[in-house]
């Protein structure tokens, strides 16, 4: 039977994520690993079913293969729906066509049958490599009541970081008056979070009209919301003072884990009230041997520690061996720390492996870079990686 739904979330996760280097070699930004236990897109899935939001497309391209395993039929998001529920959406050959996606405005455009086959009031836009929980809701409300063609969710940032984003200006009421995509003189801190809701009539429209423009971008930021501008649509910003942490460079991403450590994180991840879903590994529970000193660190399910954790965070199945040290570092899945080795102020990737007595990154400062081990990549006995390397075998 027939169902309208009132509003359709798309979920661009198909990006390359360069800046993350070797952590997304061979697989997708949103398939990274995340605070022990979560991977990226745990995040955005999560908001949208604790927002009341069952339909969801998941715009994938780049390494998929990870990232499509993980969500399978979207059970743990409770989005295992007969009707809506998630769908993976990748590029496909139309008749006389075939096209990879262009920019994120094209990525959409692509799947505009899917959309319209559920026939939503309201297209709800999100990204894939953003950490954050949010109510869309209230933002929904938002856009309703203030009779907005485009709402765009909005934080204030430090105006040095104004350069990476899109940067708002609006008045007293959210009204947009300006935007600019990565402006190199802002003149607002309101920055786009790549957040949009649009009334879904209006974004077929514009993204016919934009598909058709051979000099386009194809890109919300750059094209779509620019023409809306100027067109004199009603376009809102809803203004969010929540966490919110875009993840798509080596230091972000260190530093949103990070803040899930201290007595009260900047981001806390026990709320019941709003939590954040993911497809634990199956794992037993985490041991810690005699040998053992953990002290301000995430342990995950089937961890074995026999050495020394400090204010770090391990996820499922890391293994730290006797004698081995390792400080202000995020270990991801399955890597394994030997003997006497040493790891500071790194970034280790899945399945990795540190040897005997191996050095890894240096102490953490003010003027240290952050090192990275990529997936599956093999330190070999006694090594020394020094701080800021990124170290990748370059397989896919």
């Amino acid at each position: 039977m027939y169902r309208k739904k009132e509003c359709v979330a798309m979920l661009l996760a198909g990006g390359q994520g360069s800046r993350l280097y070797a952590l997304t070699t061979k697989i997708a930004k949103p398939a990274v690993s995340f605070g022990g236990k979560y991977r990226i897109i745990d995040f955005p899935l999560s908001n949208c079913v604790n927002s009341g939001i069952d339909t969801v497309g998941v715009l994938t391209q780049y390494q998929p293969l990870v990232l499509n395993e993980y969500i399978g039929n979207g059970a743990p998001w409770d989005l295992d729906r007969a009707y809506g529920g998630v769908h993976i959406l990748s590029p496909y050959q139309a008749k006389g066509r075939s096209d990879w996606y262009k920019g994120t405005a094209n990525a959409i455009y692509q799947n505009l049958y899917f959309i319209k086959s559920f026939d939503p009031d309201y297209v709800l836009i999100l990204s894939g490599d953003h950490i954050y929980k949010m109510d869309y809701s209230h933002m929904l409300e938002f856009h309703k009541e203030s009779g907005a063609d485009c709402t765009i969710a909005a934080i204030q940032v430090p105006w040095e970081d104004t350069s990476r984003f899109g940067i708002i200006n609006s008045d007293e009421k959210g009204r947009i008056s300006g935007f600019e995509e990565k402006p190199k003189n802002a003149t607002s801190n309101l920055a786009s979070m790549g957040i949009y809701i649009f009334n879904a009539k209006k974004l077929y429209a514009y993204l016919e009209t934009d598909s058709k423009d051979k000099a386009s971008d194809n890109d919300f930021g750059k094209n779509v919301l620019p023409a809306m501008l100027a067109a004199g649509e009603n376009m809102f910003a809803y203004t969010f003072e929540g966490y919110w942490k875009d993840v798509g460079t080596i230091d972000s991403l260190y530093e949103a884990n990070m803040d899930l450590l201290g007595e009260s994180p900047t981001l806390d991840l026990t709320d019941r009230n709003w939590r954040i879903h993911s497809r634990n590994p199956i794992a037993p529970p985490h041991y810690a041997g005699e040998n053992a000193k953990i002290s301000n660190s995430i342990i995950s399910l089937g961890c074995i520690i026999d050495g020394v954790v400090e204010n770090s965070i391990l996820s499922a199945g890391v293994t730290v061996k006797k004698g081995a040290v390792v400080k202000d570092s995020i270990i991801l899945s399955g890597a394994e720390i030997c003997e006497n080795a040493e790891v500071n102020y790194s970034l280790i990737d899945e399945n990795s492996h540190i040897g005997v007595g191996a050095k890894v990154g240096v102490e953490k400062d003010k003027k240290a870079k952050i090192t990275v081990i990529g997936r599956d990549y093999g330190v070999p006995d006694g090594d020394v990686v020094n701080g800021g390397e990124i170290l990748d075998s370059c397989e896919a």
